[in-house]
């Protein structure tokens, strides 16, 4: 098939490798322009442009996609299908509606559960069973175009953010390459979604990060988890920013109530070896990796050798 390509993250490269692997001609790659980044503002490629170039796609970049000039361009390459994975912009209807065989968007959630920008990092947080990726038939709506194929992948006890991502990008790229085979063959099955079971999930921020000890210590584990590798999860200790990277959920812990006399959310309650334990208004999480601010990450019995951590100490949520 004749593939425009639109895409900007590292989540969209695997998709575009894929294509080109399995034969399709790919007549042009869209992403993002280039943006200033560092002291000296050089301006940087996005992951995609960089497969792209390395590929010797010809690449575009618009500033908007409503774009006249552009959308006459794309016009002129008369592809046979646009696949948009993680593009960031949102398409007129006059595009969606150019291709023989329309726009195909990837897109890493069960729809129509986690429709929007980040729903890779609510599936954890929300402790989710199963996350997935489904093929869409683009429409005008946000992620509510109808589904075309669907897998789905169970996260593990332990899944992060960053290790659900990279797993969806690889489940995606496989199951857009049988899409674009079934629509092909004509064998593709569209499937409307259920608006009463769609759920919305906007853009994750930084300050989505601060841990609020008065929460259960399984939704703060979800959260680190979640936003692990970004933009983490913290807390504050002395003033300064407290990164906890890895912890575990306790229903209980043995400890010396006589030397804290109020038991507060945010207290630490019991330091060990390897670990320390803070109280939250249910449960108690045990900090495993933490990351102090002007240090580097590193596993908690190492901050402990060299940070004077005692029991009684008060997070800031």
């Amino acid at each position: 098939m004749k593939v425009i390509f639109m895409g900007t993250p590292d989540f969209s490269v695997e998709t575009l490798e894929e294509i080109i692997k399995a034969g399709h001609e790919v007549m042009a790659v869209v992403t993002q322009p280039d943006k200033p980044k560092g002291r000296g503002k050089a301006l940087q490629y996005s992951p995609v442009k960089e497969a792209a170039l390395s590929h010797n796609l010809e690449v575009l970049q618009p500033v908007k996609a409503r774009d006249e000039a552009f959308i006459e361009k794309l016009r002129q390459y008369n592809a046979d299908v646009f696949v948009v994975v993680a593009y960031g912009q949102i398409l007129p209807k006059e595009i969606i509606d150019m291709p023989k065989y329309g726009c195909i968007n990837v897109h890493a959630s069960l729809l129509p559960k986690y429709r929007g920008a980040a729903p890779i990092q609510y599936a954890v947080i929300d402790g989710c069973e199963y996350s997935g990726v489904t093929t869409m038939l683009m429409d005008e709506g946000l992620d509510t175009g109808d589904i075309l194929l669907v897998s789905k992948v169970k996260l593990d006890e332990k899944e992060t953010g960053g290790s659900l991502f990279d797993k969806l990008e690889d489940v995606g790229a496989k199951l857009l390459v049988t899409t674009l085979s079934k629509l092909e063959d004509g064998t593709i099955t569209r499937t409307k979604q259920i608006e009463e079971d769609s759920t919305y999930v906007k853009m994750i921020k930084k300050s989505m990060g601060k841990i609020d000890f008065n929460k259960s210590a399984v939704e703060i584990e979800r959260l680190i988890r979640g936003l692990n590798p970004w933009p983490s999860a913290y807390t504050s200790l002395d003033g300064k920013t407290f990164k906890i990277w890895e912890a575990n959920c306790l229903s209980d812990v043995e400890y010396d109530s006589s030397k804290l006399a109020e038991i507060k959310p945010g207290m630490v309650v019991k330091i060990n070896k390897n670990s320390f334990v803070i109280k939250c208004q249910e449960g108690y999480l045990e900090a495993l990796s933490v990351q102090l601010e002007g240090k580097k990450r590193m596993d908690a019995g190492s901050f402990l050798r060299g940070y004077n951590l005692e029991e009684g100490t008060i997070f800031n949520s």
